[in-house]
Formats: structure tokens, C-alpha cells, sequence
């Protein structure tokens, strides 16, 4: 595989093309480590007491619905966003996923998940107090997306 690096000053923002004779797993998982990475400097205008906050979307453990409104939790904070679940499902990177009719959850900052075979499951976030709950339909797909995230190492 060659890697090629070429220098626009003309350019408003990077481009990286990927040119492949064929597009087998290994270049869908460049792509997506790409993409993953790149999705690591954006932010998010996120609210708190009429206050505006730009919070990076890795710093965001999970979204959750709460009386009608979508909160954004952090490892020490929770925050408030016009967004309905189901845009932040579209516009938010892959290493978001939705786990609950209420919840979209960062998977990289699972820790751990505590399964109950009769209701929901326990997830819990490293460096956090914080839980959120995957309900019995988003369960298999959650531990599948963190099973492939384990293979990338």
C-alpha cells in the first residue's frame, strides 16, 4: 500500500481520497478510522442555564430523552439540545449508536455492561458514575458493534 501526502494551501479543508482496486474490509476499516478520528474534533452547541457550550462530541457519553427534551451527558455535566433522537441518530459519527427508544450512547466509552436477561441491561462508562440503560432489542447489536471495535486493536 502506498501513502501519499500532497500539500494545497489553496485547500478550505482536507480531502482524503482512498484509490483501491477493490473495496474489501481492510479499506472500509482505513475508512472508517478516518473518519472516526476526523469526528473527534467536531463540537456541538449544547445548552445549560441559558448559557452557550461547545462540547466536543468525544467528551459526550450518551444522549438521553427526559421530559421531552434531549440531554447530552458528559462524565460531569449534562447539557441541553434542540435535537430529536432520531437527527442526532443521522448527523452524529459511527461510534454513536442508538441503544434504547430514549438513548443514543458513545461506544467508545462503554466500560461495562451488566446484562439483565428479563428487562434492560446496565451500561455503565469508564471514569463516570453515570449509567444508561439498552433495552432487550438494541442489546445484540451493542455487543456486536463492541466486539468489532475490540477486533480493531
Amino acid at each position: 500500500m502506498k501513502v501519499t501526502i500532497e500539500i494545497d494551501e489553496k485547500l478550505d479543508e482536507e480531502i482524503v481520497v482512498i484509490r483501491c482496486k477493490n473495496l474489501d474490509d481492510r479499506i472500509i476499516q482505513i475508512q472508517k478510522m478516518l473518519v472516526e478520528q476526523s469526528s473527534k474534533d467536531l463540537t456541538m452547541l449544547l445548552l445549560k442555564n441559558d448559557k452557550e457550550y461547545y462540547i466536543t462530541l468525544d467528551e459526550i457519553l450518551f444522549f438521553e430523552t427526559e421530559n421531552k427534551q434531549i440531554r447530552a451527558h458528559t462524565k460531569i455535566d449534562i447539557y441541553e439540545t434542540s435535537y430529536k433522537l432520531y437527527e442526532l441518530e443521522e448527523l452524529l459519527p459511527g461510534s454513536f449508536m442508538r441503544i434504547s427508544k430514549s438513548s443514543i450512547v458513545n461506544i467508545n466509552h462503554i466500560y461495562s455492561i451488566t446484562r439483565n436477561i428479563t428487562s434492560s441491561s446496565m451500561v455503565e462508562f469508564a471514569g463516570s458514575h453515570k449509567q444508561v440503560y439498552v433495552s432487550r432489542n438494541y442489546y445484540k447489536a451493542l455487543v456486536e458493534r463492541l466486539a468489532e471495535k475490540r477486533r480493531k486493536i
